[in-house]
């Protein structure tokens, strides 16, 4: 079981007049290797819950154990640690320094860890030559399409080859054409052993072959799957 989670409430502003209970008594299992996908309505805690499992933000009560490491009491040090080592994170929209390269902001994740330049930058070739943007390397990263911009973001994701991969929302301003795309990607990756949570409401996702169990949250709680 690489994710677990036992009765995990998440409150924000909590004993304030702007208290806000995002994510109500979930509990969830993931097998390693399994895809999963999250709907719901917004602000229903799928992007929270998410956040709860990439580390980014701390159960209020609850359970929360991913690849065997317990979150809730993880100091930031260690939880940044916990990050880097086991999640790669495509966020809903693409958050790239538009006038770095694309190699450049593929390996931004790499920086911190003291890997050797022509290291770092071998690992985002192989990678952007994966995702078929080699071609677009050194060219200025807010020059990109949205389709390209996707797969920057997606090599990013993978540059420290984690085992989970969280995305949410991925294909919320994307085509169809590009949604398949974003799905085949996933496919290649669920094929590697990694296992695959997303937050989608986008059928294309949910009832895609990648998916192999479609969950349901509403105000906070899980509701069905």
């Amino acid at each position: 079981m690489i994710i677990r989670l036992h009765e995990v409430h998440k409150f924000y502003n909590r004993d304030t007049p702007r208290q806000v209970h995002a994510v109500r008594g979930v509990s969830l299992a993931v097998q390693e290797g399994e895809a999963v996908c999250i709907s719901g309505p917004s602000g229903s805690g799928k992007s929270t819950l998410l956040g709860i499992i990439g580390g980014f933000f701390v159960p209020t009560s609850g359970l929360a154990e991913v690849a065997g490491v317990k979150l809730a009491r993880l100091p930031d040090r260690f939880l940044t640690s916990y990050r880097r080592d086991y999640i790669g994170f495509i966020p809903q929209r693409f958050p790239v320094i538009g006038a770095m390269s694309v190699l450049a902001n593929v390996i931004l994740p790499l920086l911190p860890l003291g890997v050797e330049q022509r290291e770092s930058e071998e690992r985002g070739r192989q990678l952007l030559t994966r995702l078929n943007i080699t071609h677009k390397q050194n060219m200025p990263a807010a020059e990109l399409s949205g389709g390209e911009l996707q797969r920057l973001v997606i090599a990013r994701a993978l540059i420290n080859d984690p085992p989970i991969i969280l995305a949410d929302e991925p294909t919320a301003h994307l085509d169809s054409a590009l949604s398949t795309q974003f799905i085949s990607i996933m496919s290649e990756c669920r094929a590697e052993g990694k296992t695959v949570v997303i937050a989608s409401h986008d059928p294309l996702v949910f009832q895609s072959s990648l998916i192999d169990r479609h969950l349901i949250l509403e105000d906070g709680a899980m509701v069905a799957g």
